[in-house]
């Protein structure tokens, strides 16, 4: 069991299962906000948080930007101190170049752009180990460096920064999210946050 400060909820998944997935089902189903659901996974970690947004969707699809930014915060506290870390607008985490995972949002279907959705979740999955074989390795952070890293505490250390991000939003308005976002990468077109998340057909990270 994680060990998550208020409002947070856990859902432990079995491997094989998909946590992002998992908790659209639940979102829909009715969970409310700070239902954490991830993935007790070999070769990688993943999560997903359930959320209750106030503003239109517009704007509140803008919270992956705050998601990532927690992500990689989180791995600043572990990471190889000669080796980057950073974002590519507007999903994919990278380490030393590499591709090593990202985040996407979900909502529910038919939501207008001016219309706050009743739930949205957050997720992200990252690589962990490369599949031996693969004819070109993938990038994944414990062959790259990060020789002691541990699922739970990763994503018990991921929980602790997104709730700031989100203390931040809530305080100061969503545009803490996008600037949280600009210290590890450039922020693009907004529109590109409603497709599919770029990431996720390379190396099936997660899945």
């Amino acid at each position: 069991m994680l060990t998550l400060p208020p409002p947070y909820t856990e859902l432990a998944l079995r491997e094989g299962h998909d946590a992002f997935t998992r908790a659209v089902a639940e979102a829909r189903a009715g969970a409310g906000a700070g239902l954490l659901v991830w993935t007790r996974r070999t070769g990688s970690v993943e999560a997903a948080v359930v959320l209750e947004p106030s503003e239109d969707l517009a704007i509140a699809r803008q919270v992956i930007a705050a998601g990532l930014a927690a992500v990689v915060e989180a791995l600043l506290a572990i990471s190889p101190p000669e080796k980057p870390l950073a974002l590519v607008w507007p999903d994919r985490v990278l380490f030393d170049g590499g591709l090593v995972g990202g985040g996407q949002v979900a909502w529910p279907e038919g939501v207008m752009e001016d219309a706050v959705p009743d739930w949205l979740v957050f997720g992200f999955a990252l690589r962990t180990l490369s599949d031996p074989d693969d004819a070109v390795p993938a990038a994944s952070l414990i062959d790259e460096g990060f020789d002691d890293f541990e699922n739970g505490p990763f994503v018990e250390s991921f929980a602790r920064h997104f709730l700031h991000a989100l203390d931040a939003w809530e305080t100061t308005g969503p545009h803490t999210a996008l600037a949280r976002f600009a210290q590890f990468g450039a922020v693009g077109d907004r529109l590109a946050l409603s497709g599919k998340p770029s990431w996720l057909s390379d190396g099936e990270i997660g899945h």
